[in-house]
């Protein structure tokens, strides 16, 4: 969790909001116009095509084959609004085969059905299978290989087509555009002999797609006319491109607005940063659907604002909006980011009622917020109901399993991914170096580091070597990791000068520590959190002067000590505490079990690490100071209001000091409590009186 984590009321908690999935609508502000849908559907189009109807339409087409009206079958096959299923395909193939007279209609059915199921091979050998193909099935074809983006077989259509109409022209400049070839995309609009309104907005979305608004503008500007497509796809270049003035001209301009030109400039001003612009557009949308609940959803989530996120969530289920894949994933997102378990729990049965978990979209969405939630057992549950795996869920359980300081689990999934055939990334290295650096695993990093590129073919980048560093200089390495930053082919970041500057302070390093130090001021001036790294070095080292000087250099710097705040989730409300924080309720409760706590810890042979207290001030009142830190308040807390069984989860945005961490080990031991604690760095299981990091972190 980063430091610049915003919670509403950061000194005292805020309610989560229950998920209540009834069809009960109460009154709000977000109702959507619905529109009602049309009764004069025909028969055929009574079928549905989910899953759980397929039987029905085996029925039907099956009944026309056995009465012989194999045409009647094939249109059947025609009027489904969906073929998700190779199976039908063959079907079709096969009543196709089977009739004894075949039309225009039959050829065409069959095509189109072979190309909307993306089987383009089956397609092109039907189609060199006969000569006389009307126009429609040429532009069909041609079609077919731009979606796949093999647009030298397209052009091969196109060139070979007897005639040629505006959609083939149009196809032929998407498939150029789409695939970043406006160059001949360009000359190919310039010879159309006819030039719609798809073909010039064909060209306008080829140069956003590319980036080059300048030519796309140019072309917008000299459109005979416009419809609502190429003023969207225009808004959408600015708001991709962050130009967020430019897009509002043109909103404003636009004579007619549909649902996708609200929701482009929503999403624009959510990742923009100006969430309040979003929600005013939101307020005043004549009309909403799910994109635009999603889009608040996400641009809250991504701002920080996550109390906002869940109530939109809430909102957008009692408005009777369906709840799609988008809102689900933003939802668990913003669980994720506060570590709202039981909430994301409420989702998961939600979303499996939807039957959505199993797919990796949401089903990645759901491991991560298990992981990030501090569930790692729930975690692996997930991960393993994702039916079809992508390298996104193998790194998502490797990274998870390495956060959590299950190293060895780490390197099983990643030696169980190879076997899938599934190709690892860059971000699977990085998990899996990471996963060696929690662990200690020092031989087995070393030896991932240099056989990924001649096993993967992944040419290490600075994230690699920074992971390296981090690793040997835990493990007390020190000189290794400073050859590796010299020998590196990249110029080391601040990052990797913050991963050397850790473990000089782990290893009581002053002398490397000052001179890491140096270079990450020179680079990021204001980076709070190397300088109070700094202190804790010269503290722990007894040089209080120097560590007095740091705090005096930030002061004149302007540079601002992010504060440290904990949190855990008590009965759907989530509960935040400061250091010395006496605004809780509970306070009176919570400091006299510390109290309590604070003798029952001495007697177990607890002593405070003093030396991370860098004020130059007597022990008794560094002891004073360490006594209540916001970790301590919030496993008090969780101690005396998480029924007993139940693990306490602790949630802190910076990295846990060295003294909570080892007075934490002694509480989980008094009070036989599973305690885990999430800083910004790493998870520790503290039970027993041991730590799951075995006090390397």
């Amino acid at each position: 969790m980063g430091g610049n984590y915003r919670l509403r009321q950061l000194h005292s908690s805020f309610p989560i909001p229950t998920i209540n999935f009834k069809s009960a609508k109460p009154k709000n502000s977000y109702s959507s116009k619905k529109t009602s849908t049309s009764q004069n559907n025909k028969k055929l189009q009574n079928f549905s095509t989910t899953d759980s109807d397929i039987v029905k339409w085996n029925i039907a087409i099956t009944t026309h084959m056995r009465n012989g009206l194999c045409e009647s079958a094939l249109r059947v096959f025609n009027s489904m609004s969906r073929r998700s299923s190779n199976g039908f395909v063959d079907e079709a193939r096969e009543i196709f085969d089977k009739m004894p007279l075949k039309n225009g209609i039959s050829w065409n059915g069959l095509l189109a059905a072979y190309v909307q199921n993306g089987r383009i091979e089956d397609a092109k050998r039907l189609f060199e299978s006969k000569m006389d193909w009307t126009l429609v099935s040429w532009n069909c074809l041609m079609g077919g290989f731009v979606r796949k983006r093999r647009l030298l077989d397209a052009r091969s259509v196109f060139d070979r087509m007897p005639v040629r109409d505006e959609i083939s022209w149009n196809t032929i400049i998407t498939g150029y555009a789409q695939n970043g070839e406006m160059e001949e995309a360009r000359r190919l609009f310039e010879e159309s002999p006819i030039q719609d309104v798809f073909t010039w907005t064909a060209m306008v979305s080829g140069y956003v797609q590319n980036g080059k608004l300048d030519e796309a503008r140019s072309i917008f500007d000299r459109m005979p006319e416009k419809n609502s497509v190429s003023w969207n796809a225009m808004i959408a270049g600015y708001v991709q491109c962050k130009q967020m003035d430019m897009a509002r001209e043109l909103f404003e301009e636009m004579p007619s607005r549909d649902a996708s030109s609200w929701n482009t400039m929503i999403t624009g001003y959510a990742q923009s940063g100006y969430i309040a612009h979003a929600r005013n557009l939101f307020d005043n949308m004549p009309q909403r659907d799910s994109i635009s609940w999603s889009a608040m959803i996400a641009g809250y989530s991504q701002n920080g604002c996550s109390e906002e996120a869940l109530h939109f969530f809430v909102e957008m289920q009692r408005d009777c909006e369906r709840l799609n894949r988008s809102s689900f994933t933003c939802a668990l997102s913003t669980c994720s980011s506060i570590a709202a378990l039981e909430l994301g729990k409420q989702l998961h049965c939600r979303l499996v009622k939807a039957g959505y978990q199993t797919g990796w979209y949401v089903g990645n969405a759901l491991l991560a917020m298990y992981c990030k939630c501090g569930s790692i057992d729930e975690a692996r549950d997930a991960f393993q109901e994702i039916l079809e795996k992508d390298v996104v869920s193998w790194n998502t359980m490797i990274h998870g399993y390495a956060r959590h300081g299950f190293g060895e689990e780490a390197l099983t999934v990643f030696e169980l991914m190879k076997t899938t055939g599934i190709r690892p990334d860059d971000a699977t290295m990085v998990s899996v170096l990471a996963a060696c650096s929690h662990a200690g695993l020092v031989d087995q990093g070393s030896e991932y580091f240099y056989s990924m590129n001649r096993d993967y073919g992944i040419t290490a980048k600075l994230v690699h070597y920074t992971c390296m560093v981090d690793l040997l200089g835990r493990a007390g390495q020190l000189e290794e990791a400073q050859n590796l930053m010299k020998n590196m082919p990249f110029e080391p970041d601040a990052a990797t000068w913050g991963a050397l500057l850790g473990a000089s302070r782990i290893h009581g390093n002053t002398e490397l520590g000052e001179k890491a130090a140096q270079i990450i001021f020179e680079m990021e001036p204001h980076n709070s959190g190397m300088y109070i790294l700094l202190s804790k070095l010269y503290a722990a080292s007894g040089r209080w002067s120097d560590a007095g000087k740091m705090r005096l250099e930030m002061r004149n710097k302007g540079v601002k000590k992010v504060p440290g705040y904990s949190w855990l989730e008590v009965q759907n409300k989530i509960h935040t505490f400061k250091v010395g924080d006496t605004s809780h309720p509970h306070s009176d409760k919570i400091y006299t079990f510390l109290e309590e706590m604070d003798l029952k810890l001495k007697q177990e042979g607890y002593i405070s690490s003093t030396k991370m207290v860098f004020h130059d001030v007597e022990e008794e009142e560094k002891v004073h100071m360490l006594k209540y830190h916001s970790e301590k308040l919030a496993v008090a807390y969780g101690i005396l209001y998480i029924p007993a069984g139940r693990p306490i989860r602790v949630i802190k945005n910076l990295r846990v000091c060295e003294d909570c961490h080892n007075a934490i080990k002694y509480i989980s031991k008094i009070v036989g409590r599973l305690i885990i604690l999430r800083d910004n760095h790493r998870f520790h299981y503290f039970e027993g009186g041991s730590c799951s990091c075995r006090d390397f972190w």
